[in-house]
């Protein structure tokens, strides 16, 4: 995709949650930030979703069936376009072990629930304009 286009649109997040109430919230909240959001249950779907369309940044639970997030994250960085887009985790989970498996898989950002709605657009916001990784 050409610079020009991608300023053209919103900017496209995955959110990548087996709950349908979490993805629920937060499409409610990055929509009302002027940002478009494609959902995703579980890792499986979610790279079904990154390979259908570019995808500017993904907020990704760790605990999901099929495929968890950091499975998700290693075969994000390893698929063509997404090696340097930024890869938030929103999770309960910040114990050492899973912080260091994160950060080797290619996380660039945690945020742990409950994180308030405007704390996470903030989050995704500044993730946005940095320059990329």
């Amino acid at each position: 995709m050409t610079e020009a286009k991608r300023e053209t649109r919103a900017p496209r997040v995955l959110v990548v949650d087996d709950s349908a109430v979490t993805r629920r919230q937060l499409r409610a909240a990055l929509e009302a930030a002027d940002m478009s959001v494609v959902e995703a249950a579980e890792g499986v779907e979610a790279l079904q979703r990154a390979r259908e369309q570019a995808i500017d940044l993904i907020l990704t639970d760790i605990h999901m069936p099929t495929m968890d997030g950091v499975a998700l994250v290693e075969q994000l960085r390893a698929s063509p376009g997404y090696e340097r887009v930024p890869i938030y985790v929103l999770t309960t989970n910040s114990s050492r072990e899973q912080l260091a498996a994160g950060r080797r898989a290619g996380v660039t950002a945690w945020l742990i629930k409950p994180a308030p709605l405007p704390d996470i657009v903030e989050a995704i916001r500044k993730g946005l304009a940095a320059p990329a990784r």
